[in-house]
């Protein structure tokens, strides 16, 4: 073990320092030659249809063929993929891959102002598009390079469109029936996708993912999770979009290579769809957010669910709260796995060890081939236990932002390590602690208090469902913390929740003020968007 990686003795059984990147020269050939094996088992079952590991792949090369004999698309040329969970979504991201394009994830909750961005910037010759989402879509591309629309699901339409649209199921057709078609060369320095980022605090850069990016990430999640997983036996829910990054690689990507079932649900915010998951199948892997797996405890109807037949719970996108791994841990048995990454590093960065009986209120540790450190605001490294940014470099870690080059030159350090942009301390054993972002730290009177801190001690509170913590302007104290609470009690009062934060906090860290609300905004993926109600709460 190296006197700086001291986070090596933390791995569980299995895992190795490093991973081999050479292993595979691309996510295809990766994703063919883990599941041979598999090719009559179920790799997809969605809401409108089941898709065997041989079917998966048999489909994204008639879409490979599509694109490249039909469409014209070009190796490195953009494909925009605007989809919820649904089987199409495998079969497009594996046959954009396959022919050489550059998948543009995009949510298909975007407004039409949000689409216009992301499709003018990446250069988007081809948008596969959910029939819902149309109307946004054609308010969307004056400006834009889209040339051809494929639509998934519904009927197509006998009215004026604003450019040609072919259905999903035609283009598949089309692609089985070009005689020939061979695919290109695709190397692990080529581009595989534009994951775009970053919208909540400017303007969305798209974060250029290569073939290498990640293979090695799947390469390095399955170092540190093989242990646990027995291949070709287990099946994930993928209640997270697949548009997000997370889901992507870990539900999917790497999944995908253990030979594990994937159950893709379209709208996690519709009970329905989680009981049905958990009701149908026998779940082994779930994936989410701090509020899902709250979500997934309160719900009455999975009140009976077992679920200590889930054997890995991975939490990552925001902080998962000590109150909500406890009860998850009542409930199966196990704490949730945090984990931690962003779009940028395809994502993981690093996990907790599933052999870790106990909850670590940390990020875990740098994940194989990863070197984590804690630098000050020049980029030089501090000291074990001291708060700094946190900064990464590992073969997952993105080439640039695209068409950006003094934004991403920005974003890494004279030595090359990307800056997170999140504020964190490491220590002696390796395991990292995120103290908060940046840009959400509140500063008190010259003192800094962390929103994850305050928000930890306020969701143990019984009568709390959820809750969130943001800095608001103050005359006297610069800012002040100011908590918002949904409750689960309806007879909790302020009082009591100050009282509590005053035995479990330091005076500058309990919230002035405390507002009970129905509900907190959340992204797409169920981050608790803090930048509205601070917004909110300043206006």
């Amino acid at each position: 073990m190296s006197d700086n990686k001291p986070w090596i003795g933390s791995y569980p059984p299995g895992a190795t320092e490093t991973i081999n990147t050479d292993m595979y020269g691309n996510v295809l050939e990766l994703i063919e030659r883990t599941t041979a094996e598999f090719a009559s088992s179920t790799a997809i079952i969605g809401a409108d249809e089941s898709l065997s590991f041989g079917e998966l792949l048999e489909r994204s090369r008639a879409w490979a063929a599509y694109l490249c004999e039909i469409s014209g698309i070009r190796p490195g040329e953009r494909i925009a993929v605007m989809l919820p969970n649904l089987a199409a979504f495998p079969v497009v991201l594996l046959g954009a891959l396959r022919c050489g394009a550059v998948q543009v994830n995009v949510n298909p909750l975007y407004t039409a102002r949000e689409l216009q961005h992301q499709l003018a910037d990446s250069g988007a010759r081809v948008l596969v598009v959910f029939h819902e989402a149309l109307p946004v879509v054609t308010a969307a591309l004056e400006g834009t390079a889209v040339e051809q629309l494929v639509q998934v699901g519904g009927t197509l339409g006998t009215g004026p469109a604003p450019r040609p649209i072919t259905m999903f199921g035609e283009a598949l057709a089309r692609g089985r029936a070009a005689q020939g078609w061979k695919p290109p060369a695709i190397g692990r320095d080529d581009l595989a996708l534009l994951q775009y980022t970053g919208g909540t605090t400017g303007v969305s850069k798209g974060a250029e993912l290569t073939h290498g990016n990640l293979v090695a990430n799947v390469l390095q999640a399955r170092a540190m999770l093989g242990g646990a997983i027995e291949p070709g036996r287990e099946t994930i829910i993928t209640a997270l979009p697949l548009y997000h990054i997370f889901a992507l690689t870990v539900n999917l990507l790497t999944f995908l290579s253990f030979g594990a079932r994937n159950v893709l649900v379209a709208n996690p915010r519709d009970p329905a769809q989680l009981v049905a998951a958990f009701t149908n199948e026998k779940i082994t892997v779930v994936t989410g957010v701090n509020t899902l797996f709250g979500a997934l405890l309160a719900l009455p109807q999975l009140k009976d669910v077992d679920y200590r037949q889930v054997k890995l719970a991975i939490g990552g996108g925001t902080a998962v709260q000590r109150a909500v791994s406890d009860a998850w841990h009542a409930r199966s048995g196990r704490h949730i796995l945090e984990g931690y990454g962003l779009s940028e590093t395809s994502p993981v960065v690093s996990i907790n060890s599933f052999a870790n009986p106990d909850f670590t209120a940390s990020i875990g540790v740098p994940l194989p081939s990863t070197d984590v450190i804690i630098a000050d605001d020049e980029g030089k490294a501090l000291g074990t236990g001291v708060e700094g940014e946190i900064c990464v470099k590992g073969p997952q870690v993105m080439r640039g932002y695209w068409l950006r080059p003094e934004a991403t030159s920005a974003a890494f350090t004279a030595d090359g390590y990307f800056r997170t942009g999140d504020v964190g301390v490491m220590d002696a054993h390796g395991f990292i602690r995120i103290c908060d972002r940046k840009k959400d730290m509140v500063l008190v009177s010259g003192f800094n208090v962390y929103p994850n801190e305050v928000e930890d001690v306020i969701a143990a509170i019984p009568g709390v469902a959820e809750c969130a913590v943001t800095g608001v302007p103050d005359a006297r104290s610069g800012e002040a913390v100011k908590a918002f609470v949904v409750r689960k009690d309806p007879a909790l009062t302020e009082s009591a929740i100050l009282a509590h934060c005053r035995e479990q906090l330091a005076a500058y860290k309990v919230p002035k003020s405390v507002v009970f609300v129905d509900g907190l905004p959340k992204s797409t993926v169920g981050k608790i968007l803090r930048r509205e109600l601070r917004n909110a709460a300043s206006a």
